[in-house]
């Protein structure tokens, strides 16, 4: 069966994932088919956090292709425009920064 999941890149502690579709018996970092995007989980700034061929995506799930759940995930991320991609990170740091005081 043919998955389009992550494939993991990057330095020691300092990650980077390729978004892939591979056959599912192979290694995670192993041969792949094709490359539909990248993702950068430590991005700052105005470095690109993720990016994904959305286009290439819908082919590849037209033709049987099965979607990890992190790769869900972050296609739902894709969809959303710049200004609910700020929100939710906004409303996630201060959920956060919420449970730290409430810790202190």
């Amino acid at each position: 069966m043919v998955i389009i999941r992550l494939a993991r890149s990057g330095a020691k502690k300092n990650p980077y994932y390729f978004v892939t579709v591979a056959d599912e018996r192979r290694p995670r970092d192993g041969k792949f088919i094709e490359r539909l995007g990248f993702f950068n989980p430590s991005a700052s700034g105005q470095e690109e956090r993720l990016r994904i061929d959305l286009d290439k995506l819908n082919d590849w799930i037209g033709k049987g292709a099965q979607v990890s759940e992190r790769v869900q995930s972050l296609v739902k991320e894709a969809n959303l425009s710049p200004e609910e991609l700020k929100a939710k990170m906004d409303a996630k740091k201060a959920k956060s920064d919420a449970k730290k005081a409430a810790l202190e």
